[in-house]
């Protein structure tokens, strides 16, 4: 990428901190926002999946978010959904920073020319976001803020089955820091519809998996059975779903049912990773792309504020426990 992109990127990026720091009284832990630019580069599943490391290399931008202090702290980094940073990403550094934590939210669209993907799934790989996760802890295990053993992994939607996925020990070895383990994994109605090669071979990190039983975006049932192979494996890995809460359910700005009827969804797609590294629905036996019958549109995107309160208070729970001991 050149210089003026680059320029962009950063410029946007501050664009963005001097908006939230406008509202700062509302977040009243923060002590301090940095912008960073780190390199991460674009795969395609296939791509990803065979372990290429050759990708086309691109500049991505977070905001890392700090509490007020001098010594190392736990820090979340956070992977928004299909429409880029949303209020229902943006909400939760105030959650995290309340509870003297550090957040890092990342753009990976802005950085690749992407505005979202709602409408075309296809423009970026389902895992390219894994090796962004990968890369921003790679840099902020050397902030002298961070601790390096306490940095989770929190992803909404597209962002989460990164999340989810991020812990599979074939996808670290490949992609990931050598001497690097994010310490927790916080997925957000994860899409868990393809099953991919020793995906029952985890990290040795806990898994919190979070999901609305009435979402008809991303369904829930492949995430149950997946839960289910993983615990026979003795994985520490936790399902907890909400009754009548349906996709984006901790997004406080969709208290109306917003329902889009050009977006894709894979809600009815059963995928699996073959030996060669491609995607294929298994319903078909074909290679999975842009044309394949499994494909809907419509899905709705809604608010549940008791979903919400009760999904902040598990992490919150779940955060003290782990990495935020006292």
């Amino acid at each position: 990428m050149n210089a003026t992109p680059i320029r962009f990127l950063s410029l946007i990026c501050t664009i963005g901190a001097l908006a939230y720091a406008s509202i700062a009284p509302a977040y009243g832990q923060i002590a301090r926002t940095e912008v960073i630019t780190f390199q991460s580069m674009t795969l395609s599943d296939q791509e990803f999946l065979s372990g290429r490391k050759d990708g086309k290399q691109v500049t991505l931008g977070g905001v890392l978010r700090l509490p007020a202090g001098t010594g190392k702290i736990p820090v979340a980094i956070l992977l928004h959904g299909s429409g880029g940073i949303s209020g229902n990403v943006t909400d939760w550094e105030a959650d995290y920073n309340a509870l003297g934590m550090g957040t890092f939210v990342i753009d990976s669209f802005t950085g690749r020319g992407i505005v979202n993907t709602n409408v075309n799934q296809f423009v970026l790989g389902r895992l390219a976001m894994i090796i962004d996760a990968y890369r921003a802890l790679e840099v902020l295990a050397n902030h002298p803020r961070v601790d390096p053993s306490r940095i989770v992994l929190m992803g909404f939607s597209r962002g989460g089955q990164s999340a989810l996925y991020a812990s599979l020990k074939r996808f670290h070895r490949m992609h990931g820091p050598e001497a690097l383990s994010f310490a927790a994994f916080i997925p957000m109605y994860a899409n868990c519809g393809t099953t991919f090669v020793d995906d029952e071979d985890l990290v040795d990190r806990p898994v919190r998996m979070f999901h609305g039983s009435a979402d008809n975006y991303v369904s829930v049932a492949p995430c149950r059975s997946y839960v289910q192979r993983l615990k026979a494996k003795g994985r520490d890995v936790q399902l907890t779903e909400y009754a009548d809460a349906g996709h984006v359910f901790d997004g406080k700005a969709l208290k109306t049912p917003l329902i889009v009827p050009n977006w894709q969804t894979f809600r009815k797609c059963v995928l699996a990773e073959t030996q060669s590294g491609t995607i294929v629905n298994t319903q078909t036996g074909q290679v999975f792309d842009n044309g394949d019958p499994c494909i809907e549109l419509g899905p709705t995107v809604v608010y549940n504020e008791k979903a919400s309160r009760e999904v902040r208070m598990a992490v919150a729970e779940f955060m003290n426990a782990t990495v935020n001991k006292k």
